[in-house]
């Protein structure tokens, strides 16, 4: 759920120089799968100054319809936009319009700074206005084409270090009241979730809160949640709500690796109007029931979280919500969830008026490896025999693409149940098959052999064979065990949670992958705080309270603390939705940020964050551990232009107009992110041609 602890830096000075040279040579002799070169580099801009920075005046040749970006992810969730100013004959040309810096940054190290950032959050236009959420839940309206402020509000969440360790909110949901007339109170409502779980409404007009709204314009979403009021530091909200018709749907972010019975992963909508309960949807409560029947009255399912913490879609046309779910708890072990633990890991569609279960897909039986569904479904139509078909896409962390029938679940492309290792914990029973789409194949590697161990010398080659020799490493859903399993892919993916870009016209979807592995080991409860004084902040260990294994989970990394898995470590891959066949895979970003020395690009990058995808054949992303944003053509995967930002971007970029005739606005939260170790920053940039 959270970018893992366990990336080490390499500190001896030796270790620097030896990196340094090997990597001199490797870049000379590197074969590059695709030039990421791009044609055009932006210089660097001098991103010191606190006041904003004005757009220039005037507009762009040639007028077009308005088009705003009131949906997060986009209408569909398919990350898209029409404009068409900005092409790839001229993408070259664009140029900082403006900045701002919202002040919301720490990297947790400050005796008053509080907890730790990720500036993960993609701003909305609504009716001329820019919104946007800091990670402390702060939401800020800007003039889109100055950046100045025009409101900010503060939902004051408790900025103690002690009571989380980072924050992020992603974003926040637009809803316009039609029964109300222009320029009345709360006719625009921002919707906010903040992140120690309150939904509150905002007058977008001034950031007023709306009182007709629960208690004072704020719903706490943790009354009446099983086992969140005694937990509050285990529930959270990280995503924004999701409108559909006059009804906010949001569900949660929960720790779902510290214990056995984690609060429950209800999802729930609330009417946008007054706050009131309209339905919710307990993604264990049919499993719950199913077993209750089918098992002997002894036999225990004990568990909670199955959560949904990403980004939703809404199909308003057929009246449904496709709902992303996470993984049961405790993460990595499953003894007291007999099972698949039924509508956990899958996709779920839901009636978005009443919450009533349509069909669910799982997409993992019975996780044991944190591979939570993260991305956001995206809309799409498949053609099959001139028959147009209304179809979902869904990306995983095990680097799958399932693309489904949107009205009853049925898998477009072949699914097949496939056998799997078996688990040798007591007390464990892992599922015996996974479902593997047949079309499109994976996109990352799936397991890690000690014949695949990658270094940069032989030496280190050789340390990675003997880790990897020394872990059960039996391909892909190794269950985790005592001695250590090496988990491929990694606990992030895969896939996470920025989703991907459609191109509806040319029936291209465009995802970034990361292909690092990771390993995930058992523990005795006994040796919780021994294995966290040792693991530093190489690993993270969680106690998996009420189950009889603790456990720890880590990067599997070289000697010299860089990944085993061969590189590219994170790629950027467009496929063909129509055949399922992949077009092109092209690497992602580059290292040098986090090892502090020039890497080649065809090493790629792990990134967190989404594409932006235009009608003009441009794919926009930042997420990678560089401080870049990027440009590709989508019909050859090339790399067309980047420009250099103040800090990383673990965000998804998006794109608007204001107004018939104006400018077109790229722009992309700059603030990095913490866990990930990324530059961290607090500014929103805005681009546009000149």
């Amino acid at each position: 759920m959270h970018a893992p602890a366990g990336v080490r830096r390499p500190v001896r000075l030796w270790r620097l120089i030896a990196l340094l040279a090997l990597i001199a040579v490797l870049t000379a002799f590197t074969r590059f799968v695709h030039d990421p070169a791009p044609d055009v580099v932006v210089p660097s801009y001098a991103f010191t100054a606190d006041v904003n920075r004005a757009a220039a005046p005037g507009a762009a040749a040639g007028a077009s319809r308005p088009a705003d970006w009131r949906v997060n992810g986009g209408t569909d969730g398919d990350h898209f936009t029409p404009l068409a100013d900005i092409t790839r004959t001229n993408v070259d040309s664009l140029r900082v319009a403006w900045v701002y810096r919202t002040g919301d940054v720490s990297d947790g190290t400050g005796d008053d700074n509080g907890p730790s950032t990720a500036f993960e959050a993609t701003p909305l236009l609504v009716d001329s206005t820019l919104y946007i959420a800091t990670p402390s839940s702060r939401v800020i309206a800007l003039d889109p084409e100055r950046g100045s402020v025009r409101w900010s509000y503060d939902a004051r969440i408790a900025r103690s270090p002690l009571s989380h360790q980072e924050v992020t909110t992603r974003g926040v949901a637009a809803w316009v009241d039609s029964s109300r007339t222009p320029g009345s109170r709360c006719r625009t409502r921002i919707f906010l979730a903040a992140f120690d779980a309150r939904l509150i409404a905002l007058d977008g007009a001034d950031g007023a809160s709306c009182a007709d709204f629960g208690v004072n314009g704020v719903v706490d979403l943790r009354a009446g949640v099983s086992r969140a009021d005694i937990l509050p530091q285990h529930y959270h909200a990280t995503s924004p709500p999701t409108m559909a018709g006059n009804a906010v749907i949001v569900g949660s972010s929960i720790v779902d690796n510290l214990r056995v019975d984690e609060p429950s992963g209800v999802v729930r909508a609330f009417d946008a109007r007054t706050g009131a309960l309209r339905w919710s949807w307990e993604p264990l409560a049919a499993y719950r029931a199913h077993r209750s029947g089918a098992l002997a009255p002894d036999t225990p399912f004990v568990s909670g979280a199955a959560n949904a913490w990403g980004l939703f879609t809404v199909d308003a046309e057929h009246d449904l919500v496709f709902i992303p779910t996470g993984s049961a708890s405790p993460d990595h072990f499953g003894g007291l969830r007999p099972g698949d633990d039924r509508d956990a890991n899958s996709i779920v569609a839901l009636r978005a008026s009443t919450g009533e279960e349509v069909w669910a897909f799982q997409v993992v039986h019975h996780d044991l490896w944190d591979y939570d569904v993260a991305a956001q479904p995206a809309l799409i139509t498949v053609v099959r025999n001139g028959i147009a078909i209304p179809a979902v896409v869904q990306a995983t962390k095990t680097g799958m693409l399932f693309i489904l029938d949107r009205l009853t679940g049925r898998p477009l492309f072949p699914v097949e149940e496939r056998p799997v290792p078996a688990s040798d914990v007591a007390g464990e029973v892992a599922s015996p098959t996974q479902p593997f789409p047949v079309r499109p194949r994976t996109l990352v590697p799936q397991g890690l052999r000690p014949d695949d161990a990658w270094g940069l010398t032989p030496m280190d080659r050789r340390a990675c064979a003997r880790k990897i020799r020394a872990l059960r490493s039996d391909g892909i859903y190794t269950p985790p065990s005592l001695r250590g399993s090496v988990v491929s892919p990694g606990f992030l993916g895969g896939m996470n949670w920025g989703g991907m870009g459609v191109d509806s016209a040319r029936h291209i979807a465009v995802v970034n992958t990361i292909r690092v592995a990771m390993v995930a080991t058992l523990l005795s409860p006994a040796d919780v705080a021994t294995q966290t004084r040792l693991a530093g902040t190489r690993a993270n260990v969680a106690p998996q309270l009420g189950a009889p294994f603790a456990s720890k989970r880590e990067v599997l990394l070289s000697p010299i603390g860089i990944p085993c898995s061969p590189p590219p470590w994170g790629t950027l891959a467009a496929v063909d939705l129509a055949s399922g066949g992949i077009l092109w895979q092209a690497p992602l970003g580059t290292m040098s940020d986090f090892v502090h020395l020039p890497v080649p690009p065809a090493w790629g990058s792990p990134s967190l964050g989404g594409p932006l995808v235009t009608g003009t054949g441009l794919v926009f992303i930042g997420g990678a551990m560089d401080h870049d944003l990027r440009a590709f053509d989508i019909a050859s995967g090339r790399a067309l232009w980047k420009a250099e930002l103040p800090a990383s971007a673990q965000a998804s970029p998006m794109m608007f107009r204001v107004r018939s005739g104006g400018r077109q606005y790229l722009v992309i939260a700059a603030g990095g992110h913490h866990d990930m170790r990324t530059r961290l920053g607090d500014y929103v940039v805005a681009f546009t041609l000149p």
